[in-house]
């Protein structure tokens, strides 16, 4: 049995999803939060988090990574860790810097922390000629606008320091641009109590389907899971609507996305420890990677591949902090696809009716999962505003997504919000 130090988690299906996998994989847990009411608030009422079946909960101060380091370190004398890990991006580099210190496991700091930060990812793939867009990074109005200006109009803004498409944003022009800036500006302090950095981040607008390609990592071999498809929408922001794996493109293009995923990787130094979730525009010049996430996928991808490969990425995650071998073997799980839509509003008010009604057992339904009635909505503006979600599979060939979205057009009967 080993013992792992959890730092930090989202609230989300990874927060389930982990503990599942320690436990599974006979392991025990502790877990460290600055805030462990964060955790309970998210439970549903009447049932207790995931998170408290550890060994240990223990609180510090896990945003103050100089005071951190000597008080995990005393700890590990204490309770022997054989592995440090998170689900969460704000501490990822935290984590890396944790295992560092104690001599566990891990990819290298410096490779997680270029990894997480927009600005550093741009220019380490850039300096090693990994293609991705044009861009620009400034904090001063005069030289955002500038290079605005020279990368030209429509393009991106994205915050350097920010995950779940929070404040990403498509403009069109220079007054788009200042509302965007000033909006960075206004969001000074992440959800967890961190401080941000001022940076904003311009991007070419790339055109052509979005991807990602899923991989494990261990002394030094990196393997490709697959590839999954993905829908945006909510423009001007980037709303993930869906995904679908495996997603169905020509083996040409499939083979250029996992190349392009792979030589980002190595760029980076993520060849150790690591579950990524690198994603890739497949544009009409080529693919070009957008952002590299240390971590495995979240919005439930990895349940996708689960259901369709067997292979549980979850549990390599937890193999490979611990320095062991992931088994990535696949089975038969008589699914050729599956695929999640989620229900993202557009208006904002009080949810007053969500009925699955008949979907719940409709044939190849896998999972929904729905908001209850009552809850205050606001129209999307990130990952972070869904309603619910519906999970479906395709034991014939790549239908599940026709078929998820066939399945949420019931569902969206069904919805009121006032």
């Amino acid at each position: 049995m080993a013992h792992l130090l959890v730092v930090e988690s989202w609230v989300g299906s990874m927060s389930r999803l982990l503990p599942r996998a320690i436990r599974e994989g006979g392991h025990e847990f502790t877990f460290l939060t600055r805030d462990l009411h964060h955790y309970l608030r998210s439970a549903p009422e009447g049932a207790a988090h995931p998170l408290l079946g550890a060994r240990n909960v223990i609180t510090a101060d896990t945003n103050d990574t100089e005071a951190l380091l000597p008080e995990v370190e005393r700890l590990h004398a204490v309770l022997g860790f054989d592995g440090v890990l998170t689900s969460c991006d704000y501490y990822l580099p935290t984590v890396a810097l944790l295992a560092a210190r104690l001599g566990l496991p891990g990819p290298p700091p410096e490779a997680v922390g270029n990894a997480c930060r927009k600005d550093a990812t741009r220019r380490v793939l850039a300096d090693a000629g990994v293609p991705g867009p044009r861009f620009a990074v400034h904090e001063e109005w005069s030289r955002i606008a500038a290079a605005a200006r020279e990368i030209g109009y429509p393009l991106v803004v994205k915050p350097v320091d920010l995950c779940a498409g929070m404040l990403v944003r498509r403009v069109d022009d220079e007054e788009q641009l200042a509302s965007c800036v000033a909006a960075l500006a206004g969001f000074p302090v992440n959800a967890r109590g961190q401080r941000r950095a001022p940076a904003v981040l311009l991007e070419e607008l790339l055109d052509g389907p979005e991807v990602s390609v899923e991989t494990v990592s261990h002394a030094g071999a990196v393997q490709v899971v697959g590839v999954t498809d993905k829908s945006v929408g909510g423009a001007p922001a980037f709303i993930e609507t869906g995904h679908m794996f495996p997603a169905a493109l020509p083996a040409g293009d499939a083979e250029a996305a996992e190349q392009t995923a792979l030589g980002a990787l190595k760029a980076l130094g993520l060849t150790d420890g690591v579950v990524a979730h690198t994603e890739i525009k497949l544009t009409s010049a080529g693919p070009r990677v957008v952002e590299v996430n240390p971590r495995p996928a979240g919005n439930r991808i990895t349940e996708l591949i689960r259901h369709v490969t067997g292979v549980d990425l979850a549990a390599a995650f937890v193999d490979v902090s611990l320095g062991r071998a992931p088994d990535l073997r696949r089975t038969d799980t008589g699914l050729r696809s599956a695929a999640i839509g989620f229900l993202v509003p557009g208006t904002a008010g009080t949810l007053e009716a969500l009925d699955a009604g008949p979907v719940r057992t409709a044939p190849d339904v896998l999972e929904v999962q729905l908001a209850e009635p009552g809850r205050q909505v606001k129209a999307a503006g990130s990952n972070n505003e869904y309603l619910g979600h519906v999970v479906a599979g395709d034991p014939d060939g790549t239908g599940a997504r026709a078929r998820v979205e066939s399945l949420l057009d019931e569902v969206r009967s069904g919805l009121v919000i006032r």
